[in-house]
This record gives structure tokens, sequence and C-alpha cells, in this order.
């Protein structure tokens, strides 16, 4: 089963690379100081993938914890 954790990390890596990638697609969003219209299209290109990476870390660290109890 360590196959399992190891595959769980790296998924959830995956999901947290994901995140890190939403905050600085926003931040920097917002200190361009991008109008009304502008940065509402950011942020409804950004909260897809946001879920995506939120459930992809989930998913990962169920694998770890599914693959400790396992071992």
């Amino acid at each position: 089963m360590e196959i399992l954790i190891w595959l769980g990390a790296a998924v959830s890596l995956a999901g947290l690379v994901g995140l890190i990638w939403c905050i600085v697609t926003v931040w920097k969003a917002r200190k361009a100081g991008l109008s009304d219209e502008a940065m509402r299209a950011t942020m409804q290109k950004v909260v897809p993938i946001n879920t995506a990476a939120l459930f992809l870390s989930v998913i990962g660290l169920m694998m770890v914890v599914i693959g400790i109890l396992l071992s």
C-alpha cells in the first residue's frame, strides 16, 4: 500500500500547485487594478480551476489516509 500513499501525495501536490496558481492569478489581477468586468472575467476563469484543484487535493489526501489504514 506504500504506492497508494505516494500516489496520493503526488495527486495532493498537483492540487496544491493548482491552488497556488489560482491565488497568484487573482493576486496579479487585483494588483493590476482591472475594471470590474475584467476582474469578473478573471474570476470566472479561475473558479472552475480552483474547484478542480480542491477536488484533487481532497482525493489525494483520501488516498494517503486509505493507504495508511491498509498498511
